[in-house]
């Protein structure tokens, strides 16, 4: 009986816990109609850039026009991207967007209002669309998430960043 007990128990925790973890059917969810058109256009900008670069360098080198929070250095003046996000995040995503849909099909978008990501003069703050594109056909593995932020009232800063990556 305690055996039954425990088995239905973890059975309920984890399934609780998965649609948690892996954000499926949360309240912060929106319909992929419903995300923003300039907002997709930079998640199909950054696939652009991962898929057609010659070279890291390059990818490295397009990327920084449209990265922004802490993938960033803090100063405004010469945008340039930080070492651990040029090294190990953006390296990850370029070696493997071969794996994902092209073009993209976006899975599921959840949206996150009144956060802030970056330092300094980088520092914006905004409403962040976290949006999950496929593996390709056949392809093992969950969508793998890539976050954009929509700025409001930074002084420089006016179209939305990609401000997480890495996940690809």
């Amino acid at each position: 009986m305690k055996k039954k007990i425990t088995q239905l128990v973890l059975t309920v925790l984890l399934s609780s816990s998965y649609s948690f973890i892996f954000g499926q059917g949360l309240k912060s969810d929106i319909t992929v109609d419903k995300l923003p058109q300039e907002v997709k256009q930079v998640l199909e900008n950054y696939i652009t850039i991962l898929s057609s670069s010659a070279s890291y360098e390059d990818c490295a080198t397009k990327f920084t026009q449209i990265a922004g929070g802490g993938l960033i250095d803090e100063s405004l003046n010469k945008v340039t991207l930080r070492t651990a996000t040029k090294t190990y995040s953006l390296k990850k995503d370029f070696d493997n967007i071969k794996f994902y849909a092209n073009p993209i099909v976006i899975k599921r978008v959840s949206v996150s209002p009144s956060r802030t990501s970056g330092f300094g003069e980088s520092a914006i703050t905004g409403t962040i669309y976290k949006i999950f594109i496929e593996k390709k056909a056949g392809g093992v593995g969950l969508p793998a998430p890539i976050s954009i932020m929509v700025p409001k009232n930074h002084p420089k800063i006016k179209s939305p960043k990609v401000i997480n990556v890495g996940s690809l």
